[in-house]
């Protein structure tokens, strides 16, 4: 990775620490459940969302849901699908098709507020986002939460919507891109990169800091081989759904790995299952829809 790269990446992951930390600070506490469990102060679990915790791709599903409101157009949303199947038919993400396709998504925030985005978030978060969490990966989460440990997930997604997912499920916060913005409005920019790869690992780290965590009684979970460096950071790591080359270097290293696929011989074979093709269906069908309301 160039220097250039490299301080990019570690700027997103500072912002995303910062714009966590925040969210702590705005987030009012939730006092109708039941008292938590004693804290566990210098453990937590990260997760990656896209296809660890979430089913397909958070910011596809973000951009369908968009995309019923006329944010986008048919060839945009076709745009975000295509990314998508090839992730899903190749089971791999490649890092220059994830980095593109976050920045056009971001582009379309330019001159938005942040209040908008936020307020779509929670809708598209209860019209399909909500039905797409993996129950595995979800009753890992509670497992940590029961221990009295932080939760958070880590992800390219916009720092916005993966707040959001946290929220709703209850985790402690989130660790996501930051799109620039002033004043509350956003400058159709990025902070530093999108957190991905090496980013990730900066964000934890930055976070580990802030928080007091001590990062060896941490445990991080994934499903790409673009986050052994997130994955490496912790004691832990676990791999979850993963794909052909992390499967390899999980066995090589002796991480756990499982697997909440329902089709085992795809899972094998490093493809995916008939559901995460329907994911991909679904947003077709979407588009689909969509074009003929032009």
């Amino acid at each position: 990775m160039s220097d250039i790269g490299g301080r990019a990446q570690k700027l997103a992951g500072e912002a995303s620490a910062e714009a966590a930390a925040q969210g702590l600070d705005e987030s009012p506490a939730d006092l109708t459940g039941p008292p938590p469990p004693p804290p566990d102060l210098t453990a937590a679990a990260f997760f990656d969302v896209d296809n660890t915790l979430v089913h397909g791709s958070s910011l596809v599903h973000f951009a369908r849901g968009l995309a019923a409101r006329d944010y986008f157009t048919y060839r945009d949303l076709a745009m975000f699908v295509f990314a998508q199947a090839k992730f899903q038919l190749t089971g791999r993400e490649n890092s220059d098709d994830v980095a593109e396709g976050r920045r056009k998504a971001l582009s379309f925030i330019e001159g938005r507020s942040t209040a908008e985005l936020v307020a779509l978030g929670e809708e598209i978060y209860d019209e399909i986002i909500a039905t797409k969490i993996w129950p595995g990966t979800r009753a890992l989460a509670q497992m940590h939460l029961d221990a009295g440990q932080q939760v958070w997930l880590v992800t390219a997604t916009p720092y916005e919507l993966a707040d959001t997912i946290a929220r709703r499920l209850g985790l402690t916060g989130a660790l996501g891109t930051v799109a620039e913005s002033i004043d509350g409005v956003f400058t159709g920019r990025l902070v530093g990169d999108i957190l991905h790869g090496t980013g990730k690992a900066h964000a934890v780290r930055s976070l580990a800091i802030r928080e007091g965590l001590n990062l060896r009684r941490c445990t991080a979970y994934s499903d790409s081989f673009n986050d052994v460096p997130m994955l490496s950071l912790v004691g832990t790591a676990v791999a979850i759904n993963p794909d052909a080359d992390l499967r390899d270097l999980a066995r090589e290293r002796g991480w756990e790995s499982r697997d909440f696929r329902t089709a085992r011989k795809a899972a094998r074979i490093g493809v995916p299952s008939a559901l995460a093709l329907g994911a991909a269906g679904g947003a077709l069908a979407a588009v689909v829809s969509h074009r003929d309301k032009k």
